[in-house]
């Protein structure tokens, strides 16, 4: 049952030096929260893609955004940007390998979204 797993905050004896988060949830939403980022991650975790490619998964989704998330996660470890040098210039984005330990969670979330669709 979650109410013994909680998010409660990190006693200073197991907090880690320099955290600014609270709670493991909360690193969770500030690492993949939002609008754009979990559906970037959805199609990575399909393989590599050049940003036009997601873009036209993500239709929605502005350059401007698309190149922001993209660089928030490359930041955080979670996404790899792969520069070729080449003209035109191409870029690859792919899953770092930290970042693939998001699938299990991301099917989790897929099973929960598919039933809380099915309700009616």
């Amino acid at each position: 049952m979650y109410t013994n797993r909680r998010c409660q905050v990190v006693t200073a004896k197991k907090k880690l030096a320099n955290c600014k988060y609270n709670c493991p949830v909360e690193a969770t939403m500030e690492a993949i929260g939002g609008k754009w980022k979990l559906l970037i991650i959805h199609h990575l975790l399909e393989g590599t893609k050049r940003f036009n490619e997601l873009q036209k998964l993500i239709p929605a989704v502005t350059q401007r955004m698309l190149t922001s998330k993209l660089r928030e996660l490359e930041r955080d470890g979670i996404v790899h940007r792969k520069v070729y040098a080449e003209v035109p210039p191409k870029v690859e984005y792919s899953m770092t390998e930290f970042g693939q330990t998001v699938e299990p969670m991301l099917w989790v979330m897929h099973d929960w979204g598919k039933a809380f669709m099915e309700r009616g």
